[in-house]
């Protein structure tokens, strides 16, 4: 019998999360993620590198 469904790829994301946040805040993102043409999981992701990034600079 055949496998059904999409295949597994190589960086899967098993983690989910939610995340409470103010009006402005959300109305910040979701501009941000229609100007880049990107999701909001994206720029989640994106925003905890560049955050991981000058954690390492400071160091």
């Amino acid at each position: 019998m055949a496998n059904v469904g999409r295949p597994k790829g190589k960086n899967n994301k098993v983690y989910n999360y939610t995340v409470r946040m103010n009006e402005k805040t959300r109305k910040r993102l979701e501009a941000y993620c229609e100007k880049m043409s990107i999701q909001k999981s994206e720029a989640i992701r994106m925003a905890i590198e560049k955050l991981s990034n000058e954690d390492k600079e400071e160091c």
